[in-house]
């Protein structure tokens, strides 16, 4: 039988263990814009189309079996309802972020969602920024104002000297 100050060490030794590993999951971000929009002249805040509605729920089945630990969108309603189907799904609320303040977002999916999986809900103009604010590489050049399809993976590694990576899917119906 062991001493109980040697059973101490060893329990000590198992927890110390156990927080070293706590963060070995890389965090993952899935950035995608805005689904398709209505295209009537006049309105600043537009919302999804039928084909954007749609796109929006085929998000929600492509991405609906992950464990998303937070949902971002920027405060339009296209993006906002482009998130919101897999919201629903997960029983999460949508937080907003400000598109002109990127490196801020980037910051605080870092610190808060680490070793955990996101969504980030943006714009044309802006979810390649989003990738690049994450530390990685654009995946794609551009992204078209007609270009509603892509679904950008950014992983974080859990070992923040290595680079983040990027890579570019395609999810829902439309161009091939």
């Amino acid at each position: 039988m062991l001493p109980k100050n040697v059973l101490t060490l060893l329990a000590s030794l198992l927890m110390l263990a156990g927080c070293a590993t706590s963060h070995t999951s890389p965090t993952v971000v899935y950035i995608v814009r805005h689904a398709e929009k209505e295209l009537a002249p006049g309105l600043t805040n537009p919302p999804l189309s039928p084909a954007g509605q749609q796109r929006a729920q085929a998000l929600r089945d492509t991405l609906g079996k992950l464990p998303f630990a937070g949902i971002f969108s920027t405060n339009t309603m296209r993006t906002y309802t482009t998130a919101e189907p897999l919201a629903v799904l997960k029983k999460q609320p949508i937080l907003p972020y400000d598109a002109k303040q990127l490196p801020a977002l980037a910051a605080r999916i870092r610190r808060d969602y680490r070793g955990r999986t996101v969504l980030v809900v943006g714009h044309s103009n802006t979810i390649l920024e989003t990738a690049e604010a994450l530390g990685a590489r654009r995946p794609v050049p551009t992204i078209g104002n007609d270009e509603y399809h892509y679904l950008l993976q950014v992983t974080l590694p859990a070992d923040t000297t290595q680079t983040p990576s990027a890579v570019a899917r395609r999810y829902g119906a439309g161009r091939p």
